[in-house]
């Protein structure tokens, strides 16, 4: 084959064949959580990964658009609640636009930023830079404090809420 041959064969990457891609990737589902002042915001997010062990590091992905972003940019702590599998609800609350997220909803403050109670694992961070990335704004957190309990995280998959369950396999 040759190399133009080879270009021509490459399927063209539509953004609903990109989103049917990506929902084959199974992914933790996560609150970012910050304070506007006293007042606490959320978001859903499915971007979320650990990105340095030295210093400790983790990145998530937020929408241009997201309300939370532009709080976000004007605060410098924000929170990371990986969900617990049985907080779905709170994902499909935390994932809609406008109202009061955190109406009803167990919460504290950790280091800086609200903490969602029962979630699986928690990360309080100090934004180390805010980086372009299409339609998204990549979000580069230094660890100041993490926390976990022994709960199974909500994951994403294929558009659907599920779980993770580990695999014993015997030696």
């Amino acid at each position: 084959m040759t190399d133009q041959a080879a270009r021509e064969a490459i399927r063209e990457v539509t953004p609903d064949l990109f989103k049917a891609a990506m929902g084959s990737v199974c992914t933790p589902v996560a609150v970012v959580t910050v304070f506007d002042g006293e007042r606490p915001h959320g978001t859903t997010v499915s971007a979320f990964s650990s990105l340095s062990l030295t210093p400790p590091m983790v990145l998530v992905a937020l929408d241009e658009n997201s309300d939370l972003l532009k709080v976000l940019r004007t605060s410098s702590r924000f929170g990371v609640n990986i969900l617990s599998h049985d907080q779905d609800g709170l994902a499909g609350r935390f994932a809609t636009k406008g109202g009061d997220k955190f109406d009803g909803v167990g919460w504290t403050t950790r280091a800086g930023a609200p903490h969602v109670l029962e979630s699986a694992c928690w990360f309080s961070c100090e934004v180390a830079q805010l980086v372009p990335g299409g339609d998204h704004t990549i979000v580069l957190g230094s660890v100041l404090e993490t926390d976990f309990v022994d709960h199974a995280p909500l994951t994403y998959y294929r558009r659907s809420f599920g779980t993770h369950a580990a695999l014993h396999r015997s030696a």
